[in-house]
Parts: C-alpha cells; sequence; structure tokens
C-alpha cells in the first residue's frame, strides 16, 4: 500500500505536514502523521482491518487532550519521538543465531540463564520488534500457545485476536491508549487453554535501545476456565539526554475458576516516560494476581486495573515503587467489583529518596451488582530523607450498601533508632539503611521467583547507592 495515497476520513489534513522518510535502518522518521502509521501497518503486511484500527486511534489520540493530573509531561514531544525502529535481525528460535550486539545486551541482562533456569517460554523484543521467541516442548504439548502476536494475528488465530484486541483498552479509554492503538508493535500473544495448568513460567523482556524513540508492544493473554499461568515481563532501557516513551498496553482475560498471575519488574532509565496501560477482566472463580516493581523512568503513569465482572472472582495486588532523584513517579491500582461476592486485596508500598516523588493512587469502585463485595486497600510510604515527597491519593465509589470496603495509608522515614541499634552492631550506617529498605520491601520480593527477587533487591540497592541511570 502506498501511504501517501491512503484516504483518511475524520482527519483535518491541512493541519499536518504530511512528509514520510525512512533512514535506510528501519528506523521511521520522528512524529506522529497518518502516513507513518500507514507505514508501520504496511511494514507488517497486516490485514485491512487492522489499518483502519490504527487509522482510528490515531484520529482518536489527535482529539484528545493530555491529562491535566498528576505529573508534568511537558518534557514530551511526539513530533520528535520515533515510533517505529526495527532492529537489524529477523526473529529467531534459536539464542545462537541472534545478532552478537543484541544477544551480548540481553546475556547482561540474564535473559538465557533464566530460560535454561526454569522458564517454559521466552520472548525478547529489542526496540519495535521481537528478537528472539521461544517454547519449551512441553508447553506446546499441553496446547498453549507463547508467540509473538503479529506471528498470531497472520496465523490461524487471527479471528481471536481481531475479536479481543483493544476491547478491554479501548482507545477512546486515554490519549496514550488511542496512541497505542495507531503505532503499537511487537509483543506476545498467549493463550492457555481450558483446564490447562502450567506449573513454570513464560517470560518476556523489552529493551527500548534507541535514542529519542517509542516503544508500544502490545501484550494480550487469554486464560481459558479452570486453567492457569504465571507471566512475567521485564523491561529496560538506556539512558540518553533526550526523552524516551514507553506506551505498551497489556489486555489480560481470565476465565471461569482460572488463575493468573502477572509479575513485572520495570527498570526503565531516567529518560523515559513510562505510560503504559494493564487490564484484565476476571470471570466467575477466577482470580488475576499483579505483582509488580517499578524503579525506572523519569515520569510513570502506572495503575493497573482489574474488572472483576463474574460472581467470586478476586484480585490480589503487590506493588512497590522506588522514587530517586529526578523521578516522579505516579503508581497504583484500580479495581471494579462489578459482581456479588467479589474481592480484592491491594498492598503498596513505595519509597522515595534524593528529591524523588512518589505518588500512590488507588480506585476502587463497588457497582449495583457487588452484594457481598469486599476491598482493603494498604499503602505505605518510606521517605529517606527530608527532600523527597510521597503523596496517597485514594478514590471510592461505592454504589452498593452490602460491601465492606477499607483503607489505610502510613508514610513515614526510617528511624534514627533504628539505624543506631544496627551500627550499635558493627553495621555501617549504609548498609543499615538498606537493610532497613529491603525489610520494608519484603512482602513483595517473596511473591517473586527468587531469581527476580534477587535482581529487586539489586536494584534496591542500586537506587540507595544512586547508582541507575
Amino acid at each position: 500500500m502506498d501511504a501517501k495515497r491512503t484516504e483518511i476520513p475524520d482527519i483535518d489534513r491541512s493541519k499536518y505536514d504530511f512528509r514520510f522518510a525512512e533512514n535506510g535502518s528501519g528506523r521511521i522518521e520522528a512524529g506522529l502523521t497518518p502516513e507513518i502509521v500507514a507505514e508501520i501497518s504496511r511494514k507488517k503486511n497486516e490485514p485491512s482491518w487492522m489499518l483502519d484500527f490504527r487509522l482510528k486511534s490515531l484520529a482518536t489520540y489527535l482529539s484528545m487532550d493530555a491529562p491535566d493530573w498528576g505529573p508534568s509531561l511537558e518534557g514530551l514531544h511526539m513530533d520528535r519521538i520515533v515510533t517505529y525502529v526495527k532492529p537489524d535481525t529477523e526473529q529467531k528460535s534459536d539464542w545462537e543465531h541472534v545478532p552478537g550486539a543484541i544477544k551480548d545486551t540481553f546475556e547482561r541482562l540474564g535473559i538465557p540463564e533464566a530460560e535454561r533456569a526454569y522458564l517454559a517460554g521466552v520472548g525478547a523484543q529489542y526496540d519495535s520488534e521481537l528478537v528472539y521467541h521461544s517454547v519449551q516442548e512441553s508447553a506446546a504439548r499441553m496446547g498453549i500457545v507463547y508467540s509473538g502476536i503479529e506471528e498470531a494475528l497472520q496465523g490461524e488465530h487471527a479471528d481471536l485476536i481481531r475479536e479481543t484486541f483493544m476491547t478491554l483498552v479501548p482507545p477512546s479509554d486515554h490519549k496514550f491508549a488511542a496512541l497505542h492503538g495507531a503505532v503499537w508493535s511487537g509483543g506476545s500473544f498467549v493463550y492457555v487453554p481450558a483446564g490447562v495448568k502450567l506449573d513454570f513460567p513464560l517470560q518476556s523482556y523489552f529493551r527500548l535501545n534507541a535514542e529519542g524513540a517509542g516503544q508500544f508492544e502490545h501484550t494480550l493473554i487469554i486464560v481459558e476456565d479452570d486453567a492457569e499461568l504465571h507471566f512475567i515481563e521485564g523491561c529496560s532501557a538506556p539512558k540518553y539526554n533526550v526523552a524516551n516513551l514507553h506506551a505498551g498496553c497489556v489486555e489480560l482475560f481470565v476465565g471461569k475458576r482460572a488463575r493468573l498471575r502477572y509479575s513485572t519488574i520495570e527498570n526503565w532509565s531516567k529518560n523515559m516516560y513510562n505510560l503504559n496501560t494493564k487490564r484484565a477482566s476476571v470471570q466467575e472463580g477466577g482470580a488475576i494476581e499483579w505483582v509488580s516493581g517499578s524503579f525506572g523512568s523519569h515520569v510513570g503513569y502506572l495503575y493497573p486495573m482489574s474488572i472483576l465482572a463474574g460472581e467470586g472472582s478476586t484480585c490480589a495486588f503487590t506493588g512497590i515503587t522506588f522514587a530517586g532523584a529526578g523521578q516522579n513517579l505516579d503508581t497504583g491500582c484500580k479495581t471494579v467489583l462489578a459482581a456479588p461476592n467479589t474481592s480484592a486485596a491491594i498492598q503498596t508500598k513505595s519509597i522515595s529518596k534524593g528529591g524523588g516523588v512518589s505518588t500512590f493512587r488507588s480506585s476502587v469502585v463497588a457497582t449495583e451488582r457487588a452484594h457481598g463485595a469486599s476491598a482493603s486497600v494498604s499503602c505505605q510510604s518510606l521517605m529517606l530523607d527530608d527532600i523527597s515527597r510521597s503523596d496517597t491519593i485514594p478514590a471510592m465509589d461505592i454504589r452498593c450498601k452490602n460491601v465492606d470496603i477499607g483503607h489505610e495509608a502510613t508514610i513515614g522515614r526510617i528511624g534514627d533508632d533504628t539505624v543506631f541499634y544496627l551500627m550499635s552492631r558493627g553495621i555501617p550506617e549504609e548498609e543499615a539503611c538498606a537493610m532497613v529498605v529491603n525489610g520494608f520491601a519484603e512482602p513483595v520480593s517473596k511473591e517473586l521467583p527468587l531469581e527476580y527477587a534477587v535482581e529487586m533487591n539489586n536494584l534496591i540497592k542500586l537506587e540507595m547507592e544512586g547508582a541507575i541511570g
């Protein structure tokens, strides 16, 4: 398709500069135009419905305002963001065939070791495309599908993707959901058949390596009735002196009596604007468990949402955020109790240091159908100096009388007495503070597999030392 001749409805073309150029390395020029969106779709050889979806999402994006609450997005300029960067390789299923420079990057992050250790499947995305994907034969024999979502879009699950894609997070939800719908690239598709219970986790790792670029991966997971899955997601990027953008999207469909645990360790660099959207829908008797560690990015808006749509469905959210110098991280979660006897347990920890700003924002909605539902929200914040900041902003919308909803929050500093006691036992002050912080974070780390708990503790140590850029 010739992007320059594409007819784009509902967009006033007179407002925009419809230049298009590619620099020869697979990197589309910075900015956001209908031609660029159409070119992304053409490169991926997508069906016509997806191109239509992208262009309508772009029109929605252009018609919406940026958030007027939360951290400032003043330093984010879409006309300077490259929305698509293709790595210099095609997707591989054999790690040895991945190009050396890319392989070295992921090996430093521990991807091959993690796969060899115990993971049932691994996907690795570099910039805008998957560069490696592998699933163990044992998982495949169980009928589990784990592939790149673009690969699945071209295969036998194309109809299922069309039926579910961006239905939990429609482009009209907010401006950056619309942006994602227009320029999404890469990501994972997981399908777990009814009754299948996978004993080992699947993992996906995202690396944004290009300067001044955005990453817009889409993760779509469907866990059918009575099935179980643990999915682990990791994210990282090097630091540049210009803004990078992450506006991915995660959609999780949890069937009746099914269980899904979704664990994330995010270590974006501190020039990153992390505007990710994650949402789950849970049917009767099903369960969604979120485990979240957020350590990077300059600005973060991150609020995983659970819609408890079936009677007796449950949600558990355990998260930790560390805001260091130059970081303003606005995180939390949303829960909708949309059926009888649903329940949610939310526990979060936040740490701020060096002038970092940490904000916990929660939303609990109990609909008219939520008879017998319950939700508890607990937020604990720890400030490590007198120049940092921590805020708690809970919101509760209760539309049903027979519910039990509670919220508690504590904000404090490391006690001098505690540090003095540890120092009196011969422990240096810096190490004593680190011990207190690790103890504070322990409820989150204990929910992770050992390898990831170690990674999280190392990230906390680096943050304490101010060594993460």
